[in-house]
């Protein structure tokens, strides 16, 4: 691969025409300034003697870090490289381009500034231990492609341990868009989200994360698929996250394979990767929705989908309805941080969820019950309702 990089031409380096290796060149972020140093006045106000009043006043009210410092703002993008995309453990220097592409997305999309933080250890003690001293310079943590079951944990040891958001984006932002198209698809076959029964295919981070969010909006039923077939209660060999999965989720009491799960089932949404066959598609019910989000390829190809299916979604670009989590993290910390939120609460992921789906409500087709990334509309929506539902909730400090 480093042959592929570079070309050597007089002894010296220069980038092949692969346009990605020539972007990436010297990382894709920079630190920029918000005020001048033009002078040695700016100089004493940026720095010091100036800088020491308002260190010495939020030594004495510490809230006012957040007004005079840029820890309202930013939000630490930390992983630890072992779940990268679809690449899985890379570790932590080879998962750093996609930490910043994570920042530039915050950027782009929400107007909130980000750091990438790639950390050298996979142990969870370490990493909480970490993140947490890390904390006091951060208005909150995105979590990102770390594996499943590890995540769970630390995600729920930080949420206890600081007063500032945290958020697994693998686990609720694909749950949060993966919802919002739901709704959308239902909507356009003039169902109701409780009279739907979906079958998961993944359980880890995003299956669990988008099984719960289902369930929390009030799906008819949600069965969720590993390797060995369907999350049963009369399974010995589940994981204490899929016995808690177990517990909430298949009142149909299914069990055995995938394949015999989809019969007669409404939803389909694959977060695993896998082929499923054509021949257990084609025994879903009439005018059923197919998320095939595995990238780059879908569990289920969208022309064997379109046979069968009335909506279709994948996890590309160059396919209609992609289910992106760029559509819902950067308004999420957008609002959160507005409101100096201390949580993100399932009460803002699922209002998240619906202004998603309100953003393209009176465009809907079967090609559009998900607006495009670049819909301007998108983050503002999300930002502003998360921002109304942490008031609701009691999560808001301002």
């Amino acid at each position: 691969m480093a042959a592929e990089i570079v070309n050597q031409k007089d002894g010296l380096e220069s980038d092949v025409i692969d346009p990605a290796f020539a972007l990436h060149r010297g990382g894709k972020m920079a630190v920029q300034a918000t005020v001048p140093v033009r002078d040695a006045d700016d100089l004493s106000l940026a720095y010091t003697p100036g800088v020491a009043k308002v260190c010495s006043a939020i030594a004495e009210q510490p809230e006012l870090v957040d007004d005079y410092t840029w820890k309202s703002q930013v939000v630490a993008v930390v992983t630890d490289g072992s779940a990268v995309l679809g690449l899985g453990d890379i570790g932590p220097g080879a998962s750093l381009p996609v930490m910043e592409g994570k920042a530039i997305l915050f950027k782009q999309f929400g107007g909130v500034d980000a750091v990438p933080l790639a950390l050298d250890t996979q142990d969870t003690d370490e990493i909480v231990e970490t993140v947490a001293r890390l904390a006091p310079s951060f208005g909150g943590v995105n979590l990102e492609d770390i594996s499943a079951p590890r995540c769970f944990e630390i995600e729920a040891r930080l949420k206890e341990r600081l007063d500032i958001p945290v958020f697994h984006d693998d686990q609720h932002g694909t749950a949060i868009v993966t919802l919002a198209a739901l709704r959308n698809a239902a909507k356009l076959s003039g169902r109701a989200l409780g009279s739907l029964r979906a079958v998961i295919s993944g359980a880890g981070a995003a299956g669990v994360a988008i099984a719960k969010i289902l369930v929390e909006a009030g799906i008819g039923d949600v069965a969720v698929c590993d390797r060995k077939g369907v999350v049963s209660e009369d399974r010995d060999d589940l994981t204490q996250v899929k016995r808690e999965l177990a517990g909430f989720t298949n009142k149909a009491g299914l069990s055995g394979s995938l394949d015999a799960a989809l019969e007669g089932a409404d939803v389909f949404i694959g977060v695993s990767g896998g082929t499923v066959p054509e021949e257990a598609v084609a025994t879903m019910a009439e005018g059923s929705f197919i998320f095939a989000m595995a990238n780059p390829n879908p569990e289920i190809h969208p022309d064997v989908a379109r046979k069968y299916a009335a909506v279709v979604a994948t996890g590309r670009s160059d396919y209609p309805n992609q289910i992106n989590n760029v559509l819902a993290f950067p308004g999420i910390f957008a609002g959160a941080l507005q409101v100096r939120a201390t949580d993100i609460t399932e009460g803002m992921k699922l209002a998240a969820a619906e202004a998603l789906a309100a953003v393209v409500a009176d465009e809907l087709s079967a090609d559009r019950v998900i607006p495009s990334p670049f819909d301007e509309r998108v983050a503002p929506a999300v930002t502003s309702a998360v921002a109304a539902a942490a008031r609701a909730e009691g999560v808001a400090r301002r």
